[in-house]
């Protein structure tokens, strides 16, 4: 829950901050390394809204697949969970280029002056810390 916890924070704040009156949907962006579970992570979000700016809102996931670079070889490739040998040298040097996100990419709004959705930001830099 602290995961949402964080998502919804952010997102409550963002919103507020642009003056909305309600948050429609939440799209995040989820590493495959993370172990997040979309059950998880949609269960909380439903539990954790009510009386909020996100109440009914829609949580969208988009997962990002693992993508490691072998560190000896240089060879980039996308693999499983336990799956980090190099498809090219068989290596086990593998240096993590993605798979680790946990981040906000999108809000959409409704605000007094508009009867349409509006997004806040579609922008890398509106994220969600994850506790490690």
């Amino acid at each position: 829950m602290g995961i949402v916890a964080s998502i919804l924070e952010t997102a409550v704040e963002a919103a507020e901050n642009s003056g909305a009156t309600k948050i429609t949907e939440i799209r995040i962006s989820v590493g495959d390394l993370t172990e997040i579970v979309d059950f998880a992570l949609q269960f909380s979000f439903e539990a954790m809204t009510p009386g909020t700016l996100a109440e009914d809102a829609v949580l969208l996931v988009t997962h990002v697949p693992a993508r490691s670079k072998c560190g000896a070889c240089g060879h980039e490739y996308e693999h499983g969970r336990f799956e980090v040998i190099c498809p090219e040298c068989g290596s086990l040097m593998a240096e993590p280029l993605q798979g680790r996100e946990l981040r906000i990419d999108n809000i959409e709004i409704e605000t007094p002056d508009d009867e349409e959705d509006a997004p806040i930001s579609d922008a890398p830099g509106d994220t969600a810390s994850v506790p490690e």
